[in-house]
């Protein structure tokens, strides 16, 4: 709903009188909103949004067009997008029918066209994006998106959505074993290496816990967290009899990530940290 203004002016006789200022108000016969259907993201997640369009008049409202920004913003004097279109992805509903697939130009921006809305009706575009490597990634990161509906025969309305970066760990485990072969009865290297892409640490409240069942069983083992040897009962678990190796929740912990941009592109840079535990042993015959 918007307001406007006008005022008169009475002129006689070399005398000008002003009249009262009289207040209108247009009723918008079609309006926009958007909703992501996330909260948060991290990296390479999609977000689904869901744009509805409502159409308060008594016609069909034919024409139209949905435009999305994807999120841009400018960087070092460059327009970057954190979005990306996922394709073949959108939906067209009219009342809650499904329709054929609005035309749809991937872009950026992205658009869709050729949406009429019948009077007193609602149409809703659903449709997926993907983050890309110009999405913020630190704990202050954020996307905000606008969606705007436009015709030859109405203003354009817009509406804003935003969804901020995940603020959490996000942790990876490699294994790997040496020697390869190894002798029967032979020194064995298990190595974890667990990293977090995240940009939050995984401190002691995360309660990490690394499990593992040794086949074939390990004997007389040693275990090592960064190079500071661990000790059984306070630091892990370990069954001989099944082979089966747990660390004690809390003691593994990763500090969070280091981010960066590419001065050039703009694209965030993740530089993930990482903890290193050994498990050492001899192979049981």
């Amino acid at each position: 709903m918007a307001q406007f203004t006008n005022q008169a002016q009475l002129t006689y006789n070399g005398v000008t009188v002003n009249s009262n200022i009289a207040v209108g108000e247009i009723i918008e016969l079609l309006s926009v909103s958007k909703t992501a259907l996330a909260s948060t993201y991290g990296t390479g997640d999609r977000i689904t949004y869901v744009v509805s369009v409502v159409n308060s008049g008594n016609t069909t409202a034919s024409g139209l067009t949905i435009s999305d920004d994807l999120g841009s913003y400018v960087y070092n004097g460059s327009l970057l997008y954190p979005l990306n279109y996922s394709e073949g992805t959108a939906r067209l509903f009219i009342n809650g029918q499904l329709q054929s697939d609005p035309q749809v130009v991937a872009g950026p921006p992205l658009t869709f066209s050729g949406i009429s809305v019948p009077g007193n009706s609602n149409a809703v575009i659903i449709y997926e994006t993907e983050v890309t490597a110009a999405a913020p990634l630190d704990v202050e990161g954020f996307i905000t998106n606008t969606a705007t509906l436009s015709g030859d025969t109405i203003s354009s309305v817009s509406a804003s959505e935003t969804v901020n970066t995940s603020i959490s760990p996000d942790l990876t485990i490699t294994k790997t074993i040496e020697p390869v072969p190894v002798a029967e009865n032979g020194l064995v290297t298990y190595t974890f290496v667990i990293q977090n892409r995240g940009n939050t640490a995984a401190d002691e409240g995360y309660n990490v816990s690394l499990r593992d069942n040794f086949d074939p069983i390990l004997t007389a083992i040693t275990v090592t967290l960064d190079g500071v040897v661990l000790a059984e009962g306070t630091g892990y678990t370990y069954n001989e009899q099944t082979g089966e190796l747990v660390t004690l929740p809390g003691i593994i912990t990763v500090p969070a990530a280091s981010f960066s941009r590419d001065e050039d592109t703009g694209n965030w840079v993740t530089d993930p940290s990482a903890v290193t535990l050994v498990v050492t042993g001899n192979i049981r015959s």
